[in-house]
């Protein structure tokens, strides 16, 4: 079983500037990918960023190029920068790890990290 942690989460106020990490229980390179999904409360999880172990970056557009996702193989985290934060970012942040591809794909998740941002 792959385990991830997750950290870094807060209150910020609009415009503010906040960094997630994610540490997952296995190196790295056995892992094809790292990412992220928000979930506000009565809404479905919406997807983030992500991030494989090539180091290729997928954002969404609903980040409007706010976000910056990053890695460090030798200390196996990642680290998502979010930056000019608003209101509607505000949700619990969960971090996942991808092992394989489409047919054969795996998912682990981590328990969440909470953002609030609001004025």
């Amino acid at each position: 079983q792959v385990q991830l942690v997750e950290s870094g989460g807060g209150f910020r106020q609009p415009g503010e500037s906040l960094t997630l990490s994610c540490v997952p229980s296995i190196s790295f390179w056995r892992i094809d990918a790292v990412g992220w999904y928000r979930e506000a409360p009565g809404k479905p999880r919406e997807f983030v960023a992500e991030i494989t172990d090539r180091g290729r970056t997928n954002y969404s557009d609903a980040v409007d190029y706010r976000f910056t996702f990053s890695r460090d193989p030798n200390k196996n985290a990642v680290w998502l920068q979010l930056n000019k934060l608003k209101p509607e970012d505000t949700g619990v942040y969960y971090c996942y790890a991808r092992l394989g591809t489409t047919g054969s794909e795996r998912r682990y998740w981590g328990q969440g990290t909470q953002v609030t941002v609001s004025s």
